[in-house]
């Protein structure tokens, strides 16, 4: 059984027996995160992109528990230089670890470390755990080609951004569930600032009138795939 826990914007954490995977741990200076860094236990950590509401406590997580950091090429070489273990990944690519498969879709938005520095492109992701796929969207805008992953993914929960400005709203949210076809639909990257102030409710209502399903997971819940 695999376990979604949200630890807010857009940042998870997923269980399966005695693996711990973070992906984009902002924690710190995040107003809605219920859990501290130090509270994390993390195997691996997924990166989509090197802003820093994404990389968040990276370093201090990994630091803690020998963590590798996947990413891509130039947020791994960033990493590497510094002295962590990373796997260095791009768009399209994909890499069986001991835990399951990981593969980096493409994702239309930025990628800057908090210095300004470039972060590669950034990306989706893809991780499947035995028979269970979640698919993380990243930042991003609508694009046509999630088409292709649902129809190449047995996709059982989508993490959607939804809060607008920086990403989709709630209207091309949906359309991108409707793309995909997950089996659940779960709103993330909201309410964290006052741009993405958005009811992740008219998100789940919109999807559920496509006939499919969606549920909202408070901040800092676990539910079970």
């Amino acid at each position: 059984m695999v376990k979604l826990t949200y630890l807010s914007h857009s940042a998870w954490l997923v269980e399966k027996d005695s693996l711990s995977i973070v992906i984009d741990p902002f924690l710190s200076g995040n107003p809605l995160a219920k859990h501290k860094p130090e509270d994390i236990r993390a195997d691996y950590i997924i990166l989509s992109h090197a802003h820093g509401d994404h990389i968040g406590d990276t370093e201090t997580i990994a630091k803690a528990h020998n963590s590798v950091i996947i990413a891509n090429f130039e947020i791994a070489t960033h990493f590497g230089n510094k002295g962590f273990h990373v796997h260095p990944m791009h768009i399209g690519g994909a890499h069986t670890f001991d835990f399951g498969r990981v593969k980096l879709t493409q994702a239309f938005h930025g990628s800057s470390f908090p210095d300004g520095s470039y972060g590669g492109m950034p990306a989706g992701i893809l991780l499947t755990l035995d028979d269970t796929t979640i698919y993380h969207t990243g930042d991003t805008g609508l694009f046509s080609d999630m088409q292709l992953i649902g129809k190449h993914e047995k996709v059982d929960a989508m993490l959607v951004c939804i809060g607008d400005n920086f990403t989709m709203g709630i209207d091309d949210a949906a359309e991108a569930v409707a793309l995909v076809k997950p089996k659940l639909a779960i709103p993330m990257h909201y309410k964290t600032f006052d741009m993405i102030d958005v009811d992740p409710n008219e998100f789940v209502s919109k999807v559920e009138l496509m006939d499919m399903k969606a549920q909202v997971v408070d901040f800092g819940a676990t539910i079970a795939l």
